[in-house]
This record gives C-alpha cells, sequence and structure tokens, in this order.
C-alpha cells in the first residue's frame, strides 16, 4: 500500500492572484500632473475617476473602473483650497473602501495640517490628529506622504505612515549644479536636524539660524547665524515656505554676513499671495522647490525652479506593491529625520 505524502514539494506552479491585487493609480483634483507622472513612471494607467463640485460646494466623486480586490492609491494632496481638499480625500477613501478595493493607501504629498501637530496655546485644537482619526475612519489601510512638518505626526495613526523626504531629490539637483564653497544652511533651530541631513547628502557643512515669531501674523526676525558663512555660497533649505519671509529674512542676514550667492530648497512650496513677488525681489539667486503643490495663488518668479519627486513616490508605491522595503530608497539606508 502507498504511503500517503504528508509534504508538498515547492511551490504551486500556478499561483493565484498576488494577495495585495492588481495595482490602481487614482487621481483627485489637488495633484493631478503628478498622479500622472506617478502612473507613468509605475507603467500604469490612471484608474478612471471623476470629481465634480456642485454651485453650493458640495463634492461628488466616482470611481468610474471596477476596483474590486485591487491595491489602490489614491493621490490627493491637503494644500489649497485645504479644506476642500481634505474632504475629498476622505471622500475618495470611502468610495474605494466601498468599491471593495483590498487595500488602500492615502498619497498625500503636501500635509498641511501636519502643522498643528501640539497644543501650544490654551483652548487649541490638535488639527493634525482630528485629520489623523479622520482618514482612518473613512477607511485607509495606509498613509504614504512627504515632509511631515513635524515627524511625530505619524505616532498620531493607528496605520502604517511611510514617510519620504524631498531632500534626497533635491539635494541631488544641487549636486548636479557644482556649487563651489557650499554651505547649507537652516532659517532656525527647528530645522537643524534637517539641514543636517542635508549637508551630510552633499558633504558639506552646515550653520544654523536664529529666528522668532511673536504671532500668528506669518512675519519673522532673524536674531543671529550661528557659524562662519563669510565668502561663502549658502544653501538654505526647509520643509516648507508659505510667505518666503523666513527664507528672505535670513537671505539678508546672510548677505550681511559676507555670503557670496544665496540659495534655497525647499520641498513645499504653498507660497500665498504675494510670496511669488518677494522671492524674485529678494536676495535668494534660485530657489528649488518640488512639485507636491501644482497650484499657486501667482505665478512662479524666474528664481524658482521646480523639481519632480514623482519617481521617487513611483518607486515608494512600487516598493509597498511588492512588500519590498521603502528604506532602500535612501541613499545611507536610515534617513536622518527632521
Amino acid at each position: 500500500m502507498e504511503t500517503p505524502r504528508t509534504t508538498f514539494e515547492g511551490p504551486r506552479p500556478i499561483p493565484f492572484q498576488a494577495p495585495q491585487g492588481d495595482l490602481a493609480i487614482l487621481s483627485g483634483t489637488a495633484n493631478p500632473l503628478l498622479a500622472q507622472h506617478v502612473a507613468t513612471a509605475l507603467g500604469v494607467s490612471l484608474t478612471p475617476c471623476r470629481a465634480h463640485i456642485f454651485s453650493e460646494g458640495n463634492v461628488f466623486v466616482r470611481i468610474k473602473e471596477n476596483v474590486r480586490g485591487k491595491d489602490a492609491y489614491i493621490i490627493q494632496g491637503c494644500h489649497f483650497p485645504v479644506n476642500d481638499n481634505f474632504m475629498e480625500l476622505l471622500f475618495w477613501i470611502d468610495a474605494l473602501r466601498r468599491a471593495s478595493a483590498q487595500n488602500i493607501t492615502a498619497v498625500i504629498p503636501f500635509f498641511s495640517y501636519a502643522q498643528g501637530d501640539k497644543k501650544d496655546e490654551p483652548r487649541v485644537s490638535i488639527r493634525a490628529r482630528v485629520c489623523a482619526d479622520a482618514i482612518e475612519a473613512a477607511g485607509a489601510d495606509r498613509v504614504l506622504t512627504m515632509d511631515l512638518h513635524s515627524p511625530q505626526i505619524q505616532g498620531f495613526f493607528r496605520v502604517p505612515v511611510d514617510h519620504l523626504y524631498g531632500r534626497q531629490v533635491l539635494a541631488e539637483h544641487v549636486r548636479r549644479l557644482q556649487i563651489p564653497d557650499l554651505v547649507v544652511c537652516s532659517p532656525d533651530v527647528g530645522f537643524a536636524k534637517g539641514a543636517a541631513a542635508y549637508a551630510n547628502l552633499l558633504g558639506t557643512p552646515v550653520v544654523i539660524g536664529n529666528k522668532q515669531r511673536t504671532d500668528h501674523s506669518e512675519t519673522v526676525e532673524v536674531l543671529e547665524v550661528i557659524g562662519d558663512v563669510k565668502d561663502r555660497n549658502v544653501l538654505l533649505v526647509d520643509d516648507l515656505t508659505i510667505t518666503g519671509r523666513s527664507l528672505i529674512a535670513m537671505a539678508e542676514t546672510l548677505k550681511k554676513r559676507g555670503a557670496r550667492d544665496v540659495y534655497a530648497a525647499v520641498t513645499h512650496a504653498v507660497l500665498s499671495k504675494g510670496a511669488s513677488e518677494r522671492i524674485a525681489q529678494s536676495q535668494i539667486k534660485l530657489m528649488f522647490v518640488t512639485d507636491t503643490i501644482e497650484n499657486s495663488f501667482d505665478p512662479l518668479p524666474p528664481n524658482v525652479q521646480v523639481v519632480t519627486v514623482a519617481p521617487l513616490f513611483a518607486e515608494a508605491i512600487r516598493s509597498i506593491h511588492e512588500r519590498t522595503s521603502i528604506s532602500m530608497l535612501f541613499p545611507d539606508g536610515r534617513p536622518i529625520c527632521p
């Protein structure tokens, strides 16, 4: 009598569908160009979908193709109009969940409410936590974002958060320019670790600015620069700029301290009304920004250059989809958190 086999020899010759499902990339209205570039880099087509805003401001979203069982990524930033874009993101997540997508990743190139990370005044809301709860309640399984203003916001979520760094792309762009005698400068002590990470990537020294704000008027006063910039070209770095005033004030101070040319590298160019004109007339020779934000209040000035982060987002999505390590995307393997 033949002995029954109790072990299996190797994998199935014809595998079932991948556990994570087929890849589906969707674009909200906030980042259509970035989403298209990400899809192109991944070699897939955008999943057809539609968002419509009714006359009274009500937002309607609809996915126009079957996503049942798919690994879905909705690309929707939360920049101006912040509340409209955030609500649209929640509706896309809910639509994907009700359409039976297997996994839902909210790809948020710029998460504006990341600035509301703490209760630093009496009787104020911790807005980032409220947004994190809303994203989870809508049905997101994962969040993919870039340069959170406060990295500890990752802890506000109970779902996994993959945090990308725009400095990887911006530093490579600056390196190709071969700017001599370069030193990296943080406009304040809050971004000192981020500046150190830039300096590590570029192989340059780092100096730190000291500034203060006394209210919510978005004005700034530069108090001092810690470090020597005389006869050096300086690269100002930050995660975001809204009015441009911090960078402009720091650039003026650096020039007074004997710096030659002042450059700037900023991941998120929010650039509120009037910021473009101020930057155009400032001491900043060139400013490098990413395309995490597509719409601006004013046309970008001639001294601002846009560097795309679509390939980085595409590789991160590929890593999540294929269940490989995202940390391998960073040259040092273990990025320094700003």
